[in-house]
């Protein structure tokens, strides 16, 4: 579903230009082939919007709806954005784009003690980052619009803008008998539902006349009862074997203050019933949504038809299409058990880099491209229960950033390199110019500049007082295990010179503190004497001279367990080795990193610059992935 394929691009319309080369097809799923069915058969080719002008923003009687396909994402405003999301945003939103439709970000807003403006503000901010904030401002806005509260773009809509409608639907399911306010208790509500074996039983309340439930129904309306007393059910059958077909709740009393409403409302509509309704409102075609909604489906089709026949709504309905939902490897998306890890102390708040938030995978250095990428690769089935390796994740982000990413070298766990002819081959206080590519894959990007000088900083890994077998990198002379005598090894420094390791230094508790070696001065590279030395090893470098402090944030998988969850407590399967947090160097280029600039630190890894520096000033990079899934290796 990405540019510039038809499939991934806009509507198709007009003649293919044959001089023009295929595009590679987008791998098709069964939402496609349903939508190509629709439109093939114009199925919403004609529906019109019917209704009052104040029942919702696409509700006018009389006008052609000028989308192909409508489609939305519709978020409860409870909590943050997780990567699960992030695939219902990408699929909703392409589908729309691809078949020349809209997509509608939708706030279902009918929990008011759960929902804070704080969340409708944070998922604005991911669906744009995501970049969808171009869609959602496609269309001006209709001119009937009648919303409580201000929208940010034409296709944001908010559910508590329904309300009077919900009510009204209410009523009339009420007077044509198909629904009845019950008083029974929440315990004994449940005891009467019965169970997958065994059949529900008849409420007490359930052969009240239309007229007493419609009294009823107005005195939960007008605050003559109090919380808890009685909810609006439907009248569908409690035999049925789908239990969200045992007569079901529609509305609860719940006096609360809403984020939209105020305090207008004391009675609030149940999500099962308001969805239905908004969809139809807003003339969604195709309503998608995860799998665990699959046993509400027949639900939504008996309350569209009930609505149609009663004259408050027009056919064709919205259908509603179920996928399997994303389960990605050592990563949990329940609501309640982020929270807990927040509340807890167990991560820096929501956008932690270790969480599997937007905020949190943003922070980390995850771009919306990658994320878009793995939402493709990991496939739209109606097939639940399969998980999604997290290497897929990383890969994806490795495959974006490759191309684009910045070069730079770094020094994550320093060891002073002092270069002890340096003085007498190449001048007391000199500093050598060298340069590299910014990106191999773009010249366009140019160079950049560094200099290599007397003392230098190098990996600790780089340096083996006594070399295993196989070692490549710097060694001092020393005699093997047969008595023979080996000489320092040479290695190239990067974009710099051929050195040989002549020996080290140690502190008082044998730790080295410094290697020593010499430069072979005819071997930089790009000269050309930079092949008249062979060597087997190549290592990173930072002059010590110009290098830039920083401090390196090593995140890995928030949870050690491959599939998290099946622990009574959460925080007993997290990874205790998430975080690592070190001090190392930076080559002078990236002094001035901006916040959240991306970049690939040779040999260790994509790395981000974090929005906050360190308690002492120092810029401070978020690792996002390995150049390679090195986990549990």
């Amino acid at each position: 579903m990405s540019s510039p394929s038809p499939q991934n691009g806009g509507a198709k319309t007009g003649k293919a230009d044959p001089t023009a080369a295929a595009a590679p097809a987008a791998p098709s799923n069964f939402l496609r082939h349903i939508i190509e069915h629709d439109l093939a058969q114009g199925t919403y080719a004609t529906r019109r919007w019917g209704g009052s002008p104040g029942d919702g923003p696409h509700h006018q009687a009389g006008i052609v709806d000028p989308a192909r396909i409508r489609t939305r994402f519709p978020p409860e405003p409870n909590g943050y954005l997780h990567i699960g999301h992030a695939k219902s945003i990408w699929l909703n939103f392409e589908l729309a784009k691809e078949y020349g439709g809209v997509c509608h970000l939708r706030f279902d807003d009918t929990n008011p003690e759960k929902e804070e403006q704080e969340y409708v503000d944070s998922i604005r901010d991911m669906v744009a980052w995501l970049g969808y904030d171009t869609e959602l401002a496609d269309a001006p806005a209709p001119e009937s619009a009648a919303c409580a509260t201000p929208r940010l773009q034409p296709h944001e809509y908010f559910a508590s803008n329904y309300f009077d409608f919900m009510y009204r639907a209410a009523e009339y399911l009420v007077t044509a008998g198909h629904a009845y306010v019950d008083e029974q208790t929440p315990e004994e509500m449940r005891a009467n539902r019965g169970d997958f074996g065994k059949p529900g039983t008849d409420s007490p309340y359930r052969s009240r006349t239309p007229e007493e439930n419609l009294a009823r129904l107005r005195q939960m309306k007008n605050g003559e009862l109090p919380d808890g007393a009685a909810v609006l059910r439907a009248k569908i059958d409690m035999a049925s074997p789908n239990i969200n077909l045992r007569d079901p709740t529609l509305y609860r009393i719940r006096r609360a203050t809403h984020h939209n409403t105020g305090d207008a409302w004391c009675i609030y509509p149940m999500y099962t019933f308001a969805h239905p309704i908004e969809d139809a409102l807003e003339q969604i075609t195709h309503s998608i949504c995860t799998l665990e909604f699959e046993d509400q489906r027949p639900f939504y089709d008996w309350l569209m038809q009930r609505l149609i026949e009663g004259g408050l709504l027009v056919a064709p309905p919205p259908r509603q299409y179920e996928f399997a939902r994303l389960n990605v490897t050592h990563v949990i998306t329940s609501k309640r058990k982020l929270r807990q890890l927040v509340e807890e102390g167990h991560v820096d708040g929501w956008d932690d880099p270790r969480m599997p938030t937007l905020a949190g995978l943003r922070r980390r250095g995850y771009t919306p491209e990658a994320l878009k990428l793995f939402c493709e690769r990991s496939g739209t089935t109606k097939t639940g229960g399969a998980w999604t390796e997290y290497a897929a994740l990383e890969a994806a982000l490795r495959d974006t950033l490759d191309p684009i990413a910045p070069r730079a070298m770094a020094v994550l766990d320093p060891l002073a390199l002092e270069i002890t002819n340096w003085d007498a081959t190449m001048g007391a206080g000199h500093l050598e110019p060298c340069h590299a590519p910014v990106n191999p894959h773009d010249e366009s990007a140019g160079q950049r500049h560094f200099s290599f000088g007397k003392t230098l900083w190098i990996e600790r890994e780089d340096f083996q007082a006594v070399p295993e077998k196989g070692y490549r990198r710097l060694y001092p002379p020393h005699t093997n295990a047969s008595g023979e005598a080996i000489d320092g090894n040479k290695v190239r420094l990067k974009y710099g010179y051929v050195v040989q390791c002549t020996g080290f230094e140690q502190g008082a508790d044998g730790q080295v503190t410094k290697v020593l070696a010499e430069v072979l001065p005819d071997t930089k590279s790009g000269t050309p004497g930079a092949d008249s030395v062979k060597v087997k090893g190549v290592i990173g470098w930072v002059g010590a001279h110009d290098a830039v402090p920083a401090e390196f944030r090593l995140y890995e998988r928030l949870f050690a367990a491959e599939q998290p969850g099946a622990a009574d407590n959460v925080t007993e399967e997290l990874n205790p080795r998430s975080l690592q947090i070190v001090s190392g160097y930076l080559e002078p280029g990236l002094r001035g990193a901006a916040p959240g600039a991306s970049y690939q630190f040779e040999r260790l890894g994509y790395f981000v610059a974090d929005r906050q520096r360190g308690t002492d000033g120092r810029l401070v990079f978020n690792r996002t992935s390995g150049l390679k899934d090195s986990w549990g290796k």
